[in-house]
């Protein structure tokens, strides 16, 4: 039997542990997570992004900012987020507000990129409607004899830090008595406390 969630006072600490562990034991992206956006008349849509950064201030991930996400977080800028680590019976959820990252912070990131991906965020007009998959290799092949160089970042590829408000960590326990801590931000720190299953 998996013991419970001892209650502490740093849920990204907390996260980062997690985090670790899914690294070691996922097989594919562990930093995948659910995004989920709303239009300003309140319609949800969710979508799978990477976390690419996490620190006390934010959950960082990068994306075209004209995207139907980029629109919404510009429109509304609360946002959700959902990791589910399947080998580890084990899931956070993350409700937070959306910031954009720093053109510095962005810029650093692009960087890192491998040269295919940052020709690709300026040959795809992301969330768009696509003819054929041939006009996108098209665009893409415009886009490479343009760079022969270095790639410099698009003026509409950047990045969204969530800011949480709360966080919840649950972790599967036998017969269906999960075990669920919640962090809910409170003036400069946290109120911690544990959930019905």
């Amino acid at each position: 039997m998996i013991a419970a969630q001892s209650t502490r006072t740093d849920p990204i600490a907390v996260f980062e542990e997690w985090m670790a562990e899914a690294a070691a034991s996922e097989p594919n992206d562990p930093n995948a997570m659910t995004l989920a956006t709303c239009t300003p008349d309140g319609r949800p849509a969710a979508r799978t992004v990477l976390l690419k950064a996490v620190d006390p201030s934010g959950f960082v991930f990068y994306t075209n900012t004209e995207s139907r996400k980029g629109q919404e977080l510009r429109a509304n800028p609360h946002a959700a987020l959902l990791f589910y680590w399947k080998s580890l019976r084990r899931q956070v959820r993350i409700e937070g507000e959306a910031e954009p990252v720093s053109e510095a912070e962005a810029d650093l990131y692009f960087a890192t990129r491998p040269r295919l991906a940052q020709l690709g965020a300026w040959a795809s007009d992301q969330s768009r409607r696509l003819e054929s998959r041939s006009e996108l290799e098209q665009r893409l092949a415009d886009v490479e004899r343009r760079f022969s160089g270095e790639v410099a970042r698009p003026p509409n590829w950047s990045g969204y830090r969530i800011m949480p408000s709360y966080i919840e960590f649950w972790q599967e326990m036998p017969y269906r008595l999960h075990d669920r801590t919640y962090y809910r931000r409170v003036d400069d720190g946290w109120h911690v406390g544990k959930l019905y299953p």
